[in-house]
């Protein structure tokens, strides 16, 4: 005699063959952001200084910002710039400084949230993409986006006179 689930049997097959590996996945492609580096000093807001507004507004970027590669961004263009620009060595003509924490080899940038609003940070350059580090035995990840800075007012790289 064998027992058999109908409802179970029909909600497997709805949910496809979702797996890691099937072609239907498009999880290796998606950013991830990392706030471990994230500073308050430094010339950053703290949450806590954003409107409720603001952060959800922040949280509801990320969401999108996550369903792509950090490439992506790079070429999508936002209010007269890219969503995503990757300046390089820390901005010169910055209200903000360069934290005692961050390497000084990385890549820094900024992701455009909204008019003069930021989330600045760095990326590992993309010559270290999956390279293993000798101590820890990680690979590097260059689709992965530090925050290091919230920027309501456009200070990481100024521009323009205020």
């Amino acid at each position: 005699m064998s027992f058999s689930n109908k409802r179970g049997a029909e909600y497997l097959v709805k949910l496809g063959n979702r797996q890691l590996k099937s072609d239907e996945n498009d999880l290796t492609k998606r950013c991830k952001f990392n706030f471990s580096y994230f500073t308050v000093a430094d010339g950053s807001q703290d949450f806590s200084e954003w409107t409720p507004v603001h952060l959800r507004k922040l949280l509801n970027a990320l969401k999108d910002y996550g369903s792509n590669t950090l490439h992506h961004w790079r070429k999508q263009q936002m209010g007269g710039g890219s969503v995503l620009s990757i300046y390089g060595e820390f901005p010169q003509n910055s209200a903000f400084r360069h934290p005692l924490g961050v390497p000084l080899d990385v890549l820094w940038g900024r992701f455009r949230l909204q008019s003069a609003v930021r989330l600045c940070g760095f990326v590992v350059p993309t010559e270290l993409h999956g390279e293993l580090h000798g101590k820890t035995k990680e690979r590097f990840d260059a689709n992965t986006f530090y925050v290091v800075f919230l920027d309501q007012n456009h200070d990481f790289y100024i521009t323009e006179e205020k």
